[in-house]
């Protein structure tokens, strides 16, 4: 799996496979968010705030763990 640095202040990187999408933030953490249809992880590679569209269209709506 790739992870691909986006430009955010929170966010540092987003990958994509299997249906889980990847998040790394600039403080370290690593957090797999599971079941994620795709077209969610291109929105959000391509909306102006990635952190906003994480709050408001992953967290909360797909489970999750971190795991890094």
């Amino acid at each position: 799996m790739n992870m691909i640095p986006v430009a955010s202040s929170n966010i540092y990187s987003v990958g994509y496979e299997d249906t889980i999408l990847y998040v790394r933030f600039h403080s370290g953490g690593l957090y797999a968010y599971y079941d994620v249809p795709e077209y969610v992880y291109n929105d959000m590679l391509h909306a102006p705030s990635k952190g906003k569209y994480l709050h408001a269209h992953v967290k909360g709506h797909y489970r999750y763990r971190r795991i890094g």
